[in-house]
């Protein structure tokens, strides 16, 4: 009689335990709905990510652009450019034409005239003598005396377009996007000058050069030294002379290509600067819509 109510009394205690169980696991349910909620919560105060563009790269990417970005700051690939090619060959056919119109000066002085720059005495080879050789030498003197000009007013030009020339091919050594604007404008109006100048400046020359042959002065220095056998001692352009007119254009060509390519890189630079200037408005704007996105989800959730 005493074992029906044990086991009424067990199985209520299996019953008890397992509605114990059923409220625990009801309270972790319970929990874990609150953390979501919570989580939820917090994720729709704040605007959604959206991944910055100034984040770094993974690690496999920044190992590939590194050995580029090495490459693009050389500055010996940056003043080699076609630019500067044609800067570098200006800045030695300058030197040529200096040489070649220093070389001309000295030929020209005459072989008997100790006062000439450049002369030399040869009277023990040729008979020159008395009134023969003080007359070739007063020649001689006045002839480079009227050669003069062309010599002093060609060196200071040489030299300054040699000079201004180096310069712009030291100030190259950046990219062109970050050199300033008024250096890539000087440049072009200065090979664009010399281009001009150096055309002008050979005309000039010559003209000066067939005007001093066509003296007096020389034709008489002509005989005396053609008597001789000095038949090359003549009034015609003599090959020194024809070397300054020939390096002179040469050199006013490199500066005419000078002049397009500069102004092709102008055209480029600016194109790059609009290009940027659009692509930070797209971002800029791209940015403000992602941020006006989260407020307008609120106002219609509200």
């Amino acid at each position: 009689m005493s074992q029906p109510p044990r086991s009424n009394r067990g199985h209520r205690e299996r019953n008890g335990e397992h509605r114990e169980r059923n409220g625990d696991h009801r309270e972790r349910n319970g929990e874990h709905r609150n953390y979501r909620d919570s989580n939820d919560d917090r994720s729709s105060s704040r605007p959604p990510y959206y991944p910055r563009e100034t984040d770094p790269p993974p690690k496999h990417v920044r190992e590939r652009e590194a050995p580029r970005e090495e490459h693009h700051e050389s500055k010996c690939s940056l003043i080699c450019s076609r630019r500067g090619i044609m800067l570098i060959c200006a800045v030695l056919t300058n030197s040529l034409v200096l040489i070649c119109l220093i070389a001309a000066h000295m030929v020209s002085s005459g072989m008997s005239s100790g006062g000439g720059l450049g002369g030399f005495d040869m009277n023990s080879n040729f008979n020159l003598q008395g009134t023969e050789l003080q007359k070739a030498r007063e020649l001689d003197m006045q002839y480079s005396q009227m050669r003069a000009p062309g010599l002093y007013g060609g060196i200071p030009f040489c030299l300054t377009l040699g000079v201004l020339s180096l310069l712009f091919v030291v100030a190259g050594n950046k990219p062109p996007h970050h050199m300033s604007r008024k250096l890539l404008y000087g440049a072009l109006v200065f090979q664009a000058v010399g281009a001009v100048a150096y055309v002008v400046a050979v005309g000039l020359y010559l003209h000066f050069i067939i005007g001093v042959n066509a003296t007096d002065v020389c034709q008489q220095r002509a005989r005396i030294y053609g008597g001789r056998g000095y038949t090359w001692m003549n009034c015609d352009v003599g090959g020194a002379d024809a070397a300054v007119a020939l390096f002179g254009l040469i050199t006013s060509i490199l500066y005419g290509v000078g002049t397009v390519l500069t102004f092709q890189t102008i055209r480029g630079v600016r194109r790059y600067l609009e290009e940027r200037k659009r692509r930070e408005a797209e971002k800029q704007q791209a940015r403000a819509n992602a941020q006006r996105a989260p407020l307008r989800a609120d106002t219609t959730s509200v």
